[in-house]
């Protein structure tokens, strides 16, 4: 059971008048903190000198009144003098014989709350030891006797000081825990290398922010504790910071895919400024690997936005060109021609179609789409994979998907990663020829990336297109390759705040795209599902679609069928609309009829991004374009939708 505050200090109270030394403790203000009965009986103080909150002065003008200090001209000079000692109070030891022949010691130290302790001893019995010592033993010389007394009074200043020494050491142990506490709590690794580049001090931190390396690195030579990659990049900067160069720089751990920001200071030393011979560098290091994904994705956005507004103007007037010259050589293709002016035609004809998809591709690179992710499968992902890129890949070519994350639900923009991965499964395809083996494997990578592999077993990537294989337009199929696959999945990698390495692997090429791995948060429960669509095949479809993630599927058609089984069903847990409807309410007019109590609405369309319906419903919460792959329906059916 807990002492109340009172009790506490009534104990504390008799605990201290129980020492036989009289004690004092006075508050930065020179005001009286608490003292013992001893300290008010040794110097005859009145009871109201003892109490909390007492003025040191009323106390010392007492004292000197009495002649405590000897006879003084000045009283109020003498106090004043006295009172200016105790504001720049030092550590002390002092002997002194009192008005009444008893003699006293005063030991006193300073707080570090501000104030001081001081401690009175009443000596007067060794004095007289001393005294009988002195006339007793004549055998002793005035000289030797002198000594011991001297040995006897630096005995007891030498314990004050002593004393003293203790309760700093104790201080600056907790200074130190202190420090050491903090650094531990700060997520950066915090350390200092002395000349000799070895550690003098680092908190346990450094395991943290660069995996595989020590925790406990005191003492070790700054290349042994960070290892030859990391020391290699940093080196340079260190060199720059015994130098006397500050330097705050980044840099990129290949083997454990962490982008680290490092700070490097030198230490001055206290008798010189810093540089070749200071005291060393410290050294502030922080993983902002997630920064640093967000970051890239964000320059990746305004890079597009300034592509677009400089192909924007070209690409209009490049579509009307072509616009012009498909109907010049239609209606041509319409005429009575000889038959090498109809290939003429013909040729001219499939040119410009291949500059109406190119401009398509140009459209979807520098277009203002953003990475999106939401909650995704990534097995049920890769299955859509395997079925949509299998009829794309003839006989004598296998697929094989291997699938190594230990979650399989992750943030992800499915319908942007679905294109770059069956692009780079095409392209493959058309690398090993007529025949070949293509795989594709996913695997997670220090808990911080999902890594996309894709091999094949074709030739692999000469030396020039290892160089330029992300530069747009450039092409190794000749007239047949646009040059635009691989910069639009690096493209993706950028906006997603990955990265994209081209190489060539034991058999053939080697692509890896690498997406910041994120998990999703926990999917919602299945329940019933209300499928308003208008359209029979559709529902169809997309029954199944519900069924197999678990729901139970209730249908309408339009505004009033549906509104009429939401009021009828609260056993509904979602809503799956068409934006279009039979009648003329809409599956937006759904939406704004919902009480609030209602459960959540999704929006799915076919209407294009342009268009005014799809606009108004985008501008509310997120829509959902068909056609859709199973895992993009369950993605979207993950996202919040009242968030726009």
């Amino acid at each position: 059971m807990a002492l109340a505050k009172n009790d506490t200090a009534a104990m504390t109270s008799a605990g201290l008048n129980l020492i036989q030394q009289g004690l004092s403790i006075y508050d930065e203000h020179l005001k009286l903190v608490i003292c013992n009965r001893p300290f008010l009986e040794m110097f005859d103080l009145p009871e109201n000198h003892g109490k909390p909150g007492a003025r040191f002065q009323d106390t010392i003008r007492l004292l000197v009144e009495r002649g405590e200090y000897g006879p003084v001209d000045d009283v109020a000079e003498a106090v004043a003098m006295r009172v200016e000692q105790a504001r720049a109070f030092t550590p002390h030891y002092m002997e002194r014989e009192r008005a009444n022949g008893r003699w006293v010691s005063v030991e006193g130290s300073p707080l570090p709350q501000g104030g001081w302790v001081a401690v009175y001893t009443d000596i007067t019995r060794a004095k007289r030891q001393e005294a009988l010592l002195r006339t007793r033993s004549e055998a002793l010389s005035d000289k030797v006797l002198g000594y011991a007394e001297e040995l006897a009074a630096a005995n007891r200043e030498l314990e004050a000081t002593i004393t003293a020494l203790e309760e700093a050491k104790r201080q600056l142990a907790e200074t130190e825990a202190r420090t050491r506490q903090t650094t531990e709590m700060m997520p950066a690794h915090i350390a200092h290398v002395d000349r000799n580049r070895r550690y003098t001090f680092s908190n346990r931190k450094l395991s943290s922010v660069m995996p595989g390396r020590p925790s406990e690195i005191t003492g070790l030579d700054i290349e042994e504790a960070l290892g030859e990659e990391i020391y290699t990049a940093i080196a340079p900067h260190l060199d720059k910071a015994f130098a006397g160069e500050a330097s705050v720089f980044e840099f990129f751990i290949e083997s454990s895919s962490r982008r680290i920001r490092a700070a490097f200071t030198p230490a001055q030393d206290l008798d010189g400024p810093s540089g070749p011979d200071s005291g060393g560098v410290y050294i502030l290091s922080m993983d902002i690997t997630r920064e640093a994904q967000a970051r890239t994705a964000l320059q990746q956005t305004r890079r597009r936005e300034m592509a677009a507004q400089l192909t924007s103007g070209m690409a209009h007037d490049f579509s009307n060109l072509l616009t012009i010259i498909l109907g010049s050589q239609s209606r041509l293709q319409r005429m009575d021609l000889p038959g090498s002016a109809q290939q003429q035609v013909e040729a001219t004809l499939s040119a410009a179609h291949r500059g109406g998809s190119l401009l398509n591709r140009i459209a979807d690179i520098t277009g203002a789409r953003e990475w999106n992710p939401a909650p995704a499968d990534v097995a049920l992902l890769l299955d859509d994979m395997k079925i949509l890129a299998t009829p794309a890949l003839p006989n004598g070519f296998t697929l094989h998907i291997s699938n190594l994350l230990h979650d399989n639900m992750l943030m992800l923009d499915t319908g942007m990663l679905q294109d770059s991965l069956l692009n780079l499964i095409l392209n493959a395809r058309d690398a090993c020829g007529k025949s070949g083996e293509i795989s594709l494997t996913v695997a997670p990578v220090q808990n911080l990336w999902a890594e996309f592999i894709v091999e094949d077993t074709g030739p692999g990537f000469s030396d020039a297109a290892l160089s330029r294989a992300m530069e747009p337009f450039y092409t190794t199929k000749g007239g047949e390759g646009s040059g635009l696959g691989l910069s639009m999945v690096y493209d993706m990698a950028k906006l997603a705040g990955g990265r994209l390495r081209v190489a060539n692997g034991e058999k053939g090429a080697r692509i890896t795209l690498r997406l910041p791995l994120r998990p999703a948060p926990p999917p919602l429960a299945p329940g019933l599902v209300l499928l308003v669509e208008d359209s029979a095949d559709i529902r169809e479809v997309l029954r199944p679609m519900l069924t197999a993630m678990g729901n139970t599927v209730v249908e309408a058609t339009s505004f009033d069928e549906a509104l009429t089984l939401i009021e009828g069903l609260p056993e509904i847990k979602r809503i799956l609309s068409d934006i279009s409807l039979i009648g003329e309410k809409t599956g937006i007019d759904l939406r704004n009829a919902l009480p609030e109590n209602a459960p959540p609405i999704h929006l799915m369309t076919s209407r294009p991004p342009d268009d005014a319906l799809h606009k108004t419903a985008a501008a509310d919460g997120p829509v959902l374009r068909k056609p859709f792959t199973q895992s993009q329906l369950t993605s979207f059916l993950q996202q919040d939708p009242n968030s726009p």
